[in-house]
C-alpha cells in the first residue's frame, strides 16, 4: 500500500489470491474465532476502522476490499450477464480468502454491497458461515420488490447502474467525485463520522473503480436476482443465526423489513438503528456490540 494511504491501526496488510485472476487487499488482526467484515458502497475496508479494532480484542478479524473495490483486483466484466461480479462469485472469494488464512469456518458481517455478498455466501456455503450479520440492506430479491413508485427515487443509482455496459460508466466517470460524494453526503447524518482523509480515500478508490462498481450493481439487477429467485423457489433459507441492523426503511417505503428478513432467516435478531446508512462509522459501538452478541 502507498505509505500515505490510511490503514486500520494495529492491522497487518497482505494481498491474498482468491481466484485465478483476483487478489484481494486484506487487513487482519486479533486472535480467536474468525470474523470477516465486508464493506459497502462507495467505501473500502476502512469503513470498519472502529468496529474492527474493537472486535480484534476478542476475535481474528479479516477486512478485505471486495473484488472490484479499493486496492483489490478489478477483473473486467465480459458481458452484462456474466458471473464476474455476481454475488455468488464474490461470496466464493470470501470462502477462498478465509481458507487461505487458515479458517474453514467463520462469521460474516456485511454492510450494503458487502451484506449482499455475505447473504449469498451464507446461502451458498451454510456449512462454512457460522453466523451472519447484515447492515442496512434487504436481500436482493426483496430490495427490488419494495422499490416502487416515487419512493424508488432514493435508489436511482440502482436503476442507472443496471443499464447495459457503456452509458452508466461514461456518465459516472464524467463526474465521479460528485457522484460518489453525493452518497457520502446524503447517507450520513453526522458528517464527522467520515473525516476528510477517509472521504478522500473513498473518492479516490471509487474514481479508479467505476467499471467494476457499475458491474457489481449491474449483476444485482440480473444474475443475482436469478440466484435469489432460485433459492426462494427451492425453499432455501439461512441456516445460521442472523443479526440485522437497519434504518427504518420499512416505515419510509411502506414495507415490513423484519417480516421480509424472517422469510429468509428463521433464527433472526432484527433491530432498527437511529443513525445514517454508514452505521459502522456513525454508531460503531452499536455495531460492534451486535456482532459480539451474535458470535459469542
Amino acid at each position: 500500500m502507498h505509505p500515505t494511504t490510511p490503514t486500520i491501526p494495529g492491522f497487518t496488510y497482505r494481498r491474498v489470491p482468491v481466484a485465478d485472476d483476483v487478489t484481494l487487499n486484506v487487513a487482519v488482526a486479533g486472535s480467536g474465532s474468525p470474523v470477516m467484515l465486508l464493506h459497502g458502497f462507495p467505501q473500502t475496508h476502512l469503513m470498519w476502522r472502529h468496529v474492527a479494532v474493537e472486535l480484534a480484542a476478542h476475535h481474528t478479524v479479516i477486512c478485505p476490499d471486495l473484488r472490484g473495490y479499493g486496492a483489490s483486483d478489478k477483473p473486467a466484466e465480459n458481458a452484462a450477464d456474466d458471473l464476474t461480479y455476481a454475488k455468488r462469485t464474490m461470496a466464493a472469494d470470501t470462502v477462498a480468502l478465509a481458507r487461505a488464512l487458515g479458517h474453514d469456518r467463520f462469521a460474516l458481517v456485511g454492510h450494503d454491497r458487502g451484506a449482499l455478498v455475505a447473504i449469498r455466501a451464507a446461502l451458498d456455503h451454510p456449512d462454512v458461515i457460522t453466523h451472519l450479520a447484515s447492515l442496512d440492506v434487504l436481500p436482493t430479491l426483496d430490495m427490488w420488490d419494495v422499490m416502487h413508485g416515487t419512493g424508488a427515487a432514493v435508489g436511482f443509482h440502482l436503476y442507472l447502474m443496471a443499464q447495459p455496459p457503456g452509458l452508466p460508466e461514461r456518465m459516472i466517470s464524467a463526474s465521479a467525485d460528485e457522484f460518489f460524494g453525493y452518497f457520502l453526503d446524503i447517507w450520513t447524518r453526522d458528517p464527522r463520522a467520515i473525516p476528510a482523509d477517509i472521504r478522500a480515500e473513498y473518492l479516490a478508490a471509487s474514481r479508479a473503480a467505476v467499471p467494476s462498481i457499475v458491474a457489481d450493481y449491474r449483476a444485482s439487477a440480473g444474475i443475482d436476482v436469478a440466484h435469489d429467485q432460485a433459492d426462494r423457489d427451492a425453499g432455501n433459507r439461512l441456516r445460521m443465526p442472523v443479526s440485522v441492523l437497519q434504518q427504518d426503511w420499512g416505515t419510509a417505503l411502506g414495507f415490513d423489513a423484519a417480516a421480509r428478513w424472517r422469510a429468509w432467516a428463521p433464527d433472526l435478531r432484527h433491530a432498527t438503528v437511529s443513525c445514517g446508512h454508514f452505521m459502522a462509522e456513525e454508531a460503531p459501538d452499536v455495531v460492534a456490540k451486535a456482532v459480539l452478541d451474535l458470535v459469542r
